[in-house]
């Protein structure tokens, strides 16, 4: 089973799996939205993805300013959370995704990708970035589990 990295954002929503493993997170891609306020298409999109991923649970970017306080884009997105728990059947875990946007586009353009090409991309490497400081957390978590139990 794997885990689904969601980077879900006004016009697009950037989509990452993790491998059997849990290890790495890889990118799978871009859910482009036709409207800020329909999202059956994205879901459906998103329960295909799920199928075809066997992912076990979510792993939902959760976009909290600067400051530590949560503004609209929260309250979306915990709207989002709650319809995709619905749909989905799977458990959502928020997870901060605080400069992951920054981070991916910082990654895109040391790696060469033009501008106009980063905007296609910029949501699905954020999306990785999620997932994997997700994994990265629960790796460290076991490690540190291990280390109490010895």
């Amino acid at each position: 089973m794997r885990i689904m990295g969601l980077d879900f954002g006004s016009k697009t929503v950037g989509v990452a799996v993790s491998d059997e493993l849990h290890v790495t997170a890889q990118g799978v891609e871009t859910i482009q939205r036709k409207s800020p306020g329909k999202l059956r298409q994205t879901l459906a999109r998103l329960e295909e993805l799920i199928v075809e991923y066997q992912a076990e649970k979510i792993v939902l970017g959760f976009p909290k300013n600067m400051n530590d306080t949560e503004g609209e884009r929260c309250r979306k997105t915990l709207e989002f959370k709650e319809m995709l728990e619905r749909r989905s059947g799977l458990p959502v875990i928020l997870w901060d995704e605080r400069l992951t946007t920054v981070a991916a586009e910082r990654a895109l353009m040391e790696s060469g990708v033009r501008r106009e090409a980063r905007k296609s991309y910029v949501d699905k490497v954020a999306a990785v970035l999620i997932l994997q400081g997700y994994l990265d957390a629960q790796a460290f978590q076991e490690e540190q589990d291990k280390g109490r139990e010895s």
